[in-house]
């Protein structure tokens, strides 16, 4: 039913998981297959060099000019709260309890831990935004689909104090969206604790309105 595997990429160890049966239930509903074929794709082909060097999605430090939209009592915010309590003897970090609760019992989550990259031809003026010429890497904490969207959820146990979290989430959308050939539009994102979510929705504006580094503060 879940299928697994760990990747050993530069910040430890990440246990890629994707349930099939609502993944190919979803995404076959919703016109996502190439998602589905993504999904499926990396657990044997992703260039893992990659993920040992060059910038990291949770390691960038600057804001996007977006506002996300706070949200008290969410629904994934009772997801993580319910992981929280009752995989506290499972699974020794946060982040395991609330992930492996969702992808097991909610109906929406299909994957976790999804590894992405992001090449420097595949976005203009790249290396002013990066700072690299390196791929530009991550992993999804949380993959749903609910109804026409594909939404990307960052698990923070601290959401209200985070800073730079919907640029993290951001990046994870512009590299699913380039990976899976699906634009933005089909996409939405936000980062979530056992209280509340941040949500907006990326678009190409965001990035777009300056490339300049300096614009992103």
């Amino acid at each position: 039913m879940i299928h697994a595997t760990t990747m050993n990429h530069s910040g430890g160890f990440y246990c890629y998981r994707v349930h099939e049966p609502k993944l190919n239930g979803l995404c076959a509903s919703n016109g996502f297959l190439s998602v589905k074929n993504f999904l499926q794709q990396v657990f044997h082909e992703r260039p893992d060099a990659y993920f040992n060097k060059g910038p990291r999605s949770s390691m960038l430090k600057f804001k996007l000019p977006c506002d996300p939209l706070q949200v008290q009592g969410h629904e994934v915010s009772t997801l993580a709260r319910l992981g929280l309590e009752l995989n506290k003897e499972r699974f020794k970090d946060a982040h395991s309890q609330v992930q492996m609760y969702m992808l097991e019992n909610d109906q929406n989550t299909v994957a976790m831990e999804v590894p992405l990259w992001l090449e420097k031809e595949e976005l203009e003026s790249y290396k002013k935004i990066m700072e690299s010429t390196q791929p530009l890497t991550g992993h999804i904490d949380v993959l749903r689909v609910e109804g026409d969207k594909v939404w990307i959820w960052d698990y923070k146990p601290n959401a209200h104090k985070e800073k730079f979290a919907a640029t993290q989430v951001y990046f994870y959308a512009l590299m699913l969206s380039r990976r899976t050939n699906l634009s933005l539009d089909h996409f939405r994102c936000g980062f979530f604790d056992a209280k509340t979510a941040f949500v907006f929705q990326p678009t190409q504006q965001l990035i777009t309105k300056n490339m300049e580094l300096a614009a992103f503060t």
